[in-house]
């Protein structure tokens, strides 16, 4: 049998010459591969990074969708980048801008703020199930962002949907108790063939609006916390993932010429370079794992961004802290996860009072302006009709 030779992490290796093996030929990595100066940039970000980085301090950028979308949200705010939907806003995507989980849900906000595309039936609800309705003061909101916007980043959560037979029309998330009607609200998971064309019908409509912007797509790694089909939930979750994943990238590669359009790797990075990401329930994942993401994210994307050798430190240490959960369990961790929770909610709760108090502070200093002007004005017009 003849054999083809390779280099992989600096070591030569041989597997079978049998068949062709194209123009493209990247390995998965080993347990070796890890400790390589370029195992992220070869082994995560090989064929998705962009060819250069274009998030500056001012880009404006829209982030919504699953959680991705609300982790970088806060970890781009944190470092003084130009997030939108972090600022004061009635714009249901800020307000949920993680819980608009499915490719049905986000193009109804494009539509809507677009389009003036608005549902039949009542489909947007809060996290305590409260009904947000379609407010035209909201919508223009929520269009305004979206005209600002140079950057869009999208993260998609499942596949499995909620919606309201009559109309066809999809829930964001869940029907709420008070509102359901099995009459009318039904359950299915959507197709691979519904994913990929609202994933088109997005990047159409942000084309023909914002020709310019940039547009980065994710899938979140967080699995189902349950499934309302008649089979494990582990296994619904892997469906559910594996539709909208698929979607994503025949997605992708349909649209190969875009190139302001980008796929970040993070559902890869989560699930495949860690063994302990998980906290005990098995759904949320631990904080070293995500600040990692985000500094991936910083160092592919932004300008000037984290520099490679601070990006493999980051991964240095997430390996490590990664190692310290296995062996030594997971109470400790997690005692400290809920203290930063803790921490970043007091945090949140103190930014948006201070925000509060800088637009007191502005529209005081803004009718002082008004009223000066005014006075100024008046002195004027009388000075004149003394002459």
């Amino acid at each position: 049998m003849a054999f083809y030779a390779y280099e992989q992490d600096g070591r030569q290796r041989k597997t079978s010459q049998s068949f062709f093996r194209g123009e493209h030929t990247n390995f998965h990595p080993t347990n070796n591969s890890f400790a390589a100066p370029n195992f992220l940039a070869e082994y995560l970000m090989e064929g998705w990074a962009p060819a250069s980085k274009f998030v500056t301090k001012e880009t404006p950028i829209v982030a919504f969708g699953s959680c991705f979308a609300a982790n970088i949200s806060d970890y781009l705010h944190g470092r003084d980048y130009n997030v939108l939907t972090k600022k004061e806003s009635r714009a249901y995507v800020t307000q949920m801008g993680d819980g608009i989980v499915n490719t049905f849900a986000i193009l109804q906000q494009f539509e809507w703020a677009w389009l003036n595309k608005t549902p039949n039936a009542d489909l947007w609800h809060g996290y305590a199930a409260e009904e947000f309705g379609y407010d035209e003061a909201v919508r223009l909101e929520t269009k305004d962002l979206f005209d600002q916007a140079d950057l869009f980043i999208i993260t998609l959560g499942l596949s499995e949907v909620w919606y309201d037979e009559p109309t066809g029309e999809v829930f964001w998330r869940a029907v709420p108790m008070d509102k359901y009607d099995p009459a009318r609200h039904k359950f299915r998971v959507s197709s691979f063939a519904e994913n990929a064309a609202n994933l088109q019908a997005i990047r159409a409509l942000i084309r023909k609006f914002r020709p310019d912007a940039h547009i980065l797509f994710s899938v979140s790694p967080i699995p189902l916390a349950a499934t309302f089909r008649s089979v494990s939930c582990l296994s619904a979750d892997a469906v559910s993932k594996a539709i909208i994943r698929a979607a994503l990238d025949e997605f992708m590669r349909a649209n190969g010429t875009d190139e302001r359009l980008h796929y970040m790797p993070s559902y890869e990075a989560v699930t495949r370079l860690f063994k302990n990401q998980w906290m005990a329930d098995r759904r949320h994942i631990y904080p070293h794992v995500l600040d990692f993401n985000m500094q991936v994210f910083e160092a592919f994307y932004c300008n000037p961004g984290l520099p490679a050798e601070e990006l493999a430190d980051a991964f240095r240490v997430a390996v490590e802290e990664d190692v310290k959960i296995g062996i030594h369990g997971q109470e400790e961790a997690e005692r400290s996860y809920y203290e930063m929770v803790r921490l970043r909610t007091e945090q949140r709760k103190e930014d948006r009072r201070q925000a509060r108090i800088q637009a007191r502070i502005d529209a005081r200093v803004a009718e002082r302006r008004r009223l000066r002007e005014l006075e100024m004005s008046t002195r004027k017009a009388s000075a004149r009709s003394d002459t």
